[in-house]
């Protein structure tokens, strides 16, 4: 306990960095116990509680769908990547926002008008129980052991050393041990889910507000400090001039990757890919070139954005569709923010570290010994007091506001899913109310228990999560995506999908070891289609097709010859160039910026001309079909502004720091 006492002395926290921090666990615990309370004379039905009865307004979907998605991935994962390669890592927010209009455009009308309580669900209806129950039990299984434990661990790991607290080690259950960091897994479950457990989605997407209060503003608080406390050391004159300097001063150095968007294949300083002992990776490993604009990452985010449990449901739970949609702009426009509040600092942390002239400068607290200790560094060194607390806070609603919506996405899928349709069928609500709040303690058991054996001190934490969650993206995008659009989408389609999304991917890491991951999730998705397109139009169980009028089939057979034969032309320019590439000529350059990622691009082109053109000519349909209203896709004046600006602001982003 003295070593605790004494390390919370000596870390650099005044008593108004505490004071902020335990303020804002009290105003968040408060909040969400009072919103968990229930009206008066009525108890909670299954939608209050899964569902917030759908009283979100566009502006707590938005902000709800940032507080669960933000966590100790981006705040130490990706800072720890930004640290390593650059602001390219910065991608995967930028492209999410782009992501995010599509999603609100074209996949939640379809989810919102029928209804859907989880995605399972949706899987049962299109296709049969046995894909929902499987893909139930998958979700419940990445959830509780991949999810709340990697989010837990590295939020605790991240709170221990921005304290500076020591390692005392211990024995758990026959397992050794860093008991200080237990107990801060232990705390951070026990808060998320005082208000979460009992009071459901409405306490989680309400508290988000505040969460995404803390965690936007007080991030962006913290980079500009930082900035202006490092700006004297770099003969800056204030925290935008600093920024400039940084940028500077990386900039002149032949080969830093850490101001590019797009990172390009450097053989000169990087021969080995992968790196060597001696040898750091090439960052066009983890981030190949223009993969992150027209590749493969559109399947991650699809996938993550448009069918995962724990982001959608924010959406499904709106007020009405329109609110929905509006959520979606709004959570947009806090994505462009977020490579700012966490990619910003881990490329000045890397300037400090490596800058031997600013490192004999600065009395430095603590150390980077790997990647992810970007983060935590630059807060304990570089920010002023109350702005600490302020940081400190900021992180901590990420962590627990990510952990607060697994656990209520958890129990719906268990209690929707599996309890309600398998176990017991005429549950009343209050019946189901009580067995969500038993999954999400159970939930919160057996992470705590897992946490240990399953996590450990991997580097750039953020890649790795990404680089395995790719593994299931590009059957998930191919089985829902089609399934909710392609009327001839069939159920052993959708096995097969699911089996190879595993098989190919595994496949692919053991015989392409030397590709970048997110190339590989495309060639595995162009895979998974090949299959799934023959396999539905070969299918015997179909009944006669719904009557289209004719301005539909009209517009989708524009629309079809419109993307085959953008399909075909990107498809023969990716050819060119990989032709160029094996001669050795002028255009053999392209390679080094990705160009391979455009056969990926003229795939999604081409399965989206077919599903049009079948739509449209084909006259029958799988019997589970979705009937698509094209009015449904219909935005109106204030949706369509929205998102142009997000279109705008990506773009200039993308050409001022290509």
């Amino acid at each position: 306990m003295n070593q605790i006492l004494e390390s919370l002395s000596a870390n650099g926290f005044a008593t108004v960095d505490y004071i902020v921090f335990a303020v804002y666990l009290v105003v968040l615990v408060s909040l969400g116990l009072f919103l968990s309370r229930n009206k008066k004379g009525e108890e909670k039905s299954s939608n209050d509680y899964f569902l917030a009865g759908n009283t979100l307004t566009w502006w707590a979907v938005g902000a709800s769908l940032i507080a669960a998605n933000i966590s100790a991935e981006q705040f130490i994962g990706m800072s720890g990547s930004a640290y390593a390669s650059g602001i390219a890592i910065a991608a995967y927010e930028l492209m999410a926002a782009a992501t995010l209009i599509l999603v609100a455009k074209f996949l939640l009308p379809v989810m919102i008008k029928r209804k859907i309580f989880t995605i399972p669900q949706f899987l049962s209806e299109r296709y049969n129980n046995g894909v929902g129950l499987a893909f139930s039990i998958f979700w419940l299984f990445l959830y509780v052991f991949i999810n709340l434990t990697s989010v837990s661990w590295l939020g605790a790991l991240a709170i221990k050393q921005i304290l500076g607290l020591p390692t005392i080690h211990g024995m758990f259950l026959g397992m050794q041990v860093d008991y200080v960091t237990l107990f801060i897994i232990i705390a951070l479950f026990v808060i998320a889910g005082i208000y979460s457990i009992y009071g459901g989605l409405a306490s989680v997407a309400w508290t988000d507000v505040l969460q995404v209060t803390f965690l936007v503003g007080g991030g962006l608080i913290t980079a500009y400090a930082a900035l202006a406390v490092i700006a004297p050391h770099v003969g800056a004159s204030g925290a935008l001039d600093a920024l400039s300097v940084v940028f500077q001063k990386l900039s002149s150095v032949p080969g830093d990757t850490h101001f590019h968007l797009v990172v390009e294949r450097n053989i000169d300083l990087y021969p080995v890919l992968q790196g060597t002992a001696t040898q750091a990776p090439d960052p066009y490993f983890t981030i190949p070139g223009i993969v992150v604009i027209v590749g493969a990452l559109w399947l991650t985010n699809t996938g993550y954005w448009g069918f995962n449990q724990y982001i959608i449901q924010k959406g499904l739970a709106a007020k009405n569709l329109g609110e929905a949609k509006k959520g979606l702009i709004f959570a947009a426009f806090l994505k462009i923010l977020i490579p700012f509040i966490v990619c910003i600092p881990g490329v000045c942390a890397y300037l400090i570290w490596n800058d031997p002239e600013l490192h004999s400068k600065i009395d430095l607290a603590g150390a980077i010994t790997r990647s992810d200790d970007a983060y935590p560094f630059l807060i304990r060194n570089f920010t002023p007091v109350f702005v600490k607390g302020l940081s400190f806070a900021a992180l901590t609603a990420a962590v627990i506001s990510s952990l607060a919506s697994m656990f209520n996405s958890t129990s719906t899928i268990f209690t929707m899913d599996v309890y309600k349709k398998f176990l017991h069928k005429g549950a009343s609500e209050r019946n189901l109310v009580k067995t969500g709040r038993l999954t999400s303690l159970i939930a919160l058991i057996i992470a705590l228990l897992a946490v240990y054996p399953i996590m450990g001190g991997a580097d750039q934490a953020f890649q790795i999560i990404q680089e395995y969650s790719g593994f299931v993206y590009p059957g998930i995008v191919v089985i829902f995506g089609l399934g909710l659009l392609w009327k001839r989408s069939s159920g052993p389609a959708a096995i097969a999908a699911a089996l190879g999304t595993f098989v190919f991917s595994i496949l692919f890491k053991f015989i392409m070891p030397n590709t970048p991951f997110l190339l590989r999730m495309g060639y595995v998705f162009m895979v998974l289609v090949a299959m799934f397109i023959p396999i539905s139009l070969l299918s015997k169980n179909t009944v006669k097709a719904a009557e289209m009028d004719a301005r539909t089939v009209s517009r989708q057979m524009f629309w079809s010859r419109v993307l085959l034969w953008s399909g075909i032309v990107v498809a023969a320019a990716a050819l060119v160039a990989k032709i160029a590439w094996w001669c050795g000529g002028h255009l053999a350059v392209l390679q080094f910026y990705g160009f391979e990622a455009m056969f990926f691009l003229a795939a999604m082109l081409v399965v989206l001309g077919i599903y049009l053109r079948s739509n449209a000519k084909d006259k029958v349909q799988d019997p589970k079909a979705v009937e698509v209203d094209l009015d449904l896709f219909h935005t109106d004046r204030g949706f369509n502004i929205g998102a142009i600006c997000i279109i705008v602001i990506l773009t200039v982003l993308y050409v001022a720091l290509w």
